[in-house]
């Protein structure tokens, strides 16, 4: 189990939410909590998981390598 604020047994997550600061929390000014947690889920479930490639995954989208995962299993 990694220890708390260790950023280098986070790196998964911490790279994540760099990338999530960078591409939407930084660019919009929410007005609710209840807002800001809709753009969230938005950003995560459609644009993050659906159209955003990764080089780590053979340059495939999330989706797409659970999808290739799931058929080679």
């Amino acid at each position: 189990m990694s220890r708390k604020g260790n950023c280098y047994e986070n790196a998964c997550i911490e790279s994540f939410h760099s990338v999530l600061k960078k591409e939407l929390i930084y660019l919009e000014k929410f007005q609710t909590r209840e807002q800001a947690k809709k753009h969230i889920f938005e950003y995560i479930t459609c644009f993050y998981n659906g159209k955003r490639i990764h080089s780590a995954i053979e340059y495939l989208t999330p989706n797409q390598y659970e999808r290739m995962y799931r058929i080679s299993a």
